[in-house]
Formats: structure tokens, sequence, C-alpha cells
């Protein structure tokens, strides 16, 4: 360990306690109010729209290689689903208090790739794919600007003539499982070649279906960065390939952050109002930062200072959290300060969080909540038994957002005057990911989870 980590141990007893492996709660002392950085940062409002509108005229193009998105017109979006049941498990089995509506982000259920990396994953390679098209003359630049229901040109994109250029171009990407999976289920529905670079912590179903899917999976021993950057490298030295950057992509930034415009019309459909008296609470898991700070972002922009984001992440690999805290940002990871990385929670075992995103969010984000592995599993079991939804443990961290709020967060509800609003607020926990995970492992988790 060196000096100046030693230093910032004794200097900061939260992240002395992060280096014991202790949960900790933090409230963001960077957070600003909204209208202090609206218009003033990289990305805005536009940038957002900008993607919704391409996702728009791909969405012909998505009925054809995935029926099942039919019903949604050809757009992947995920139900909005109120879990009263797991409400009052919290309150009763873990002392959570709340009050309010408590709701399910069943990004975890995203057509196509089963978990929340469909939005900015699948997102970035559609915008390299239009831009590919657009070169090769298989769009117009016409049908490209053109973002109307009835603009059917991108089916186009599905037929042989189109997939036999696509079929010359390479698509790359380091993961820890799920964003693999999107990027990999859709290049290959495009026709690309893809590779997906996986880290030690990737679990193997999910490479079994991407190898099914005729993507190419290369396994390292070692953790998410060093899959990430051998990844690069393979992909700089290919002319025709395209790595896929999950730490500094302002494609897959925008894409998760269409899902904000998206939440505001589910909510308004159940009667949710979202405003100065009824405050909205999210809690996202997080790993490198990009899907929690993309959505983050979005959801500012959409509901202002009405909206309380916070992020979860798992004891042994909270990056981003030790990032903003230290403000070191990705110049610091999660092993400089003794803890391992390793975690159940495969999707944010990441040692080291995007630079470019914490950037972005710290004047958005509230707080950080970080969880023990051994919890992810009872809130598995419990929403199964009252909600009978399946989720991955690294989805269920969020719970840790409600179950915690009330009993450490006192401090921030008092001085954003919150703490008389409380009974009229809602609450959402966004999951990640669990969709496509395969029955017989389904079974097995949850015959170990009921007998433990």
């Amino acid at each position: 360990m060196t000096d100046d980590i030693r230093a910032l141990l004794e200097e900061k007893p939260l992240i002395r306690d992060m280096a014991a492996g202790r949960e900790v709660s933090w409230i963001n002392p960077g957070k600003r109010p909204f209208a202090e950085t609206a218009g003033k940062q990289e990305l805005g409002p536009k940038d957002i729209e900008d993607a919704a509108a391409r996702l728009q005229r791909f969405a012909p193009f998505i009925r054809l290689r995935f029926p099942e998105t039919k019903a949604r017109g050809g757009l992947i979006e995920s139900d909005l689903k109120e879990i009263g049941k797991m409400r009052d498990c919290l309150n009763e089995k873990y002392g959570s208090a709340l009050d309010g509506r408590l709701l399910l982000k069943l990004d975890s259920h995203l057509a196509v790739a089963g978990s929340v990396k469909a939005r900015g994953g699948i997102y970035e390679v559609l915008k390299h794919t239009e831009d590919l098209a657009l070169a090769h003359g298989i769009l117009t630049p016409q049908e490209a600007a053109d973002s109307s229901p009835e603009n059917t040109a991108y089916r186009k994109l599905a037929e042989p003539a189109a997939r036999e250029i696509f079929s010359r171009y390479t698509v790359q990407v380091g993961s820890t499982g799920n964003l693999g999976m999107s990027i990999g289920i859709m290049s290959a529905a495009v026709g690309f070649r893809v590779i997906v670079h996986m880290s030690a912590d990737a679990k193997q179903w999910k490479k079994d279906l991407l190898r099914s899917r005729g993507v190419q999976v290369i396994e390292y021993a070692s953790d998410y960065s060093e899959a990430v950057k051998n990844g690069r490298a393979l992909s700089d030295a290919d002319p025709t390939s395209y790595f896929v950057d999950d730490e500094n992509s302002r494609n897959l930034f925008l894409g998760y952050a269409v899902a904000a415009k998206r939440l505001a019309g589910q909510l308004a459909e159940q009667e949710i109002t979202v405003d100065g008296e009824h405050p909205l609470f999210v809690c996202i898991p997080c790993g490198v930062g990009g899907a929690p700070g993309g959505i983050c972002f979005g959801l500012k922009q959409v509901f202002g200072d009405a909206v309380h984001v916070f992020f979860a992440e798992p004891v042994q690999a909270p990056c981003m959290l030790l990032g903003l805290a230290s403000g070191k940002n990705s110049d610091i990871c999660v092993q400089d300060i003794g803890l391992s990385g390793l975690t159940d929670a495969d999707g944010l075992a990441v040692g080291r969080p995007s630079g470019f995103v914490g950037q972005v969010i710290e004047p958005h984000l509230s707080g950080e909540f970080t969880v023990k592995d051994a919890r992810l599993y009872g809130w598995l079991r419990d929403l199964y038994a009252r909600e009978n939804v399946f989720l991955e443990p690294s989805a269920c961290a969020a719970f840790q957002g409600p179950v915690r709020l009330m009993r450490d967060m006192q401090p921030y509800l008092e001085a954003n005057g919150l703490t008389e609003k409380m009974k009229n607020a809602a609450h959402i926990v966004w999951a990640t990911g669990g969709g496509l995970v395969p029955e017989a492992v389904r079974k097995r988790c949850l015959d170990v989870f009921f007998k433990g």
C-alpha cells in the first residue's frame, strides 16, 4: 500500500470502513441543485432525444430480428411493477420503515438481452450499424433523418445484401457478463463478427449462451480491467474492428439515458406524481458506472430535483464510491485499498470506475450504499417468494437502497426538506439482470437459497 493511500485511509473514516469490507452509506457532498448544472455539461437533453429517435428508426428492424418485441412495436422496454408485498417484507423483516409505494423497474427482463445492458449495449451496436449503413449506401441520409413510425427503411438492414456487408466488420467488447451478452446477441443479429472478452467473474451460462449465438468468447483468468485492456488492444490492431468501450462510451451512456423519459410515461400511467411534494427515490446497482450513470443522468434531465438517485455496490468492489469519495475518480481502484474486487454479483465485479461517468454524475448522484454478498441471496429469495420475480444476485443489490434509506440517510432527507414528504414518496428498485438465466441455474439457485 502506497503512502498516499495510507494517508487517504487516515484522513477518511468512510474509506477505512470500505477497506475493512464493512457496509457503508455515503451522502454525496458534490451533489448540486439541477438548475446549476442544466445546459452546462458535455451531454444534454438533445443528445438523449437523438438517441431515442434512433431507437425508433430501428424499431422495424428489431421487430424482424426479434419477434418478441412486436407487442411494443420493436422498442426494447421493460415493465414497471409495484411490489407491495416486498415492501411489507422489507419493513417487517429488515426494518426499512418505508412509506409510499415500492416499485421494481424490470430491466432484468428486457427483450433480447435480459438485462439493463440491452439499453446501452444494443443502442451502441445500432448506432455503429447506422453509421456503416450510411457509409455503404444501404441507407440514405433522408432515411436516417426520418424518425416517424412510418419509416420502414431500416428493414433493409436485415436483407442478405446488407448482412454480407456487415459480415466484413467485427465488434468487440470486454465484459463481466451482461454487457457482453447485449453486444454479442445484437451484433450477431445484425451480421457482424463478434468477439466478447470475458473476465473470470463471468458466469459459465453466459459464455455458453453467447457461443450458441455464434459469438467468439475469449476468457481471462483475471478481472474486468484486464479483459477490457486485451479486448481494446486486439480491436485496435484490426482496422475493420469496432471496440465498445464500457468505461468511456458516450453512445452507451446515452442509450441508458433514454430509459428516463420512458419511465416518466410509465409513472404517469400508474398515477404516480413526481414533483417537489412527491419525491422519487431510485436505487441502481453499479459496476463500472455506465448503466447507472446514464440512467441517473437521464432521470435528472426529466425530473430535476424531484428525483434522488442512489447507487449500490458490493463491499469488495465499490469502485464508483471509492472514486467519488476519494476525489481520485478513475485514478484509484479497489485493490489499492486492499479489497479483492471479488463478488458473487458478477456484473458489479469492477475494480476501477469510469472516469467519464464519474465526472458527469457527480453533481447529480445523491449517494451510495455498499452491500455484502450474503444479503443479496436473502432479497433474491424474498422477492421470488412474495412477488414471483427472479433476479440475478447482482440485481438484488439495489434493495439496499430502500432498506437503508430511512436508517442512514436522515441527514440527507433533512438537508433536502424531505422528511415530511416521505409519506408521498415513490421508491424504485432498478432490477438490472436475470431474465435470461437458464431454468436449471434458477432452480439450483432457489433450491440452495430456500434450503439456506
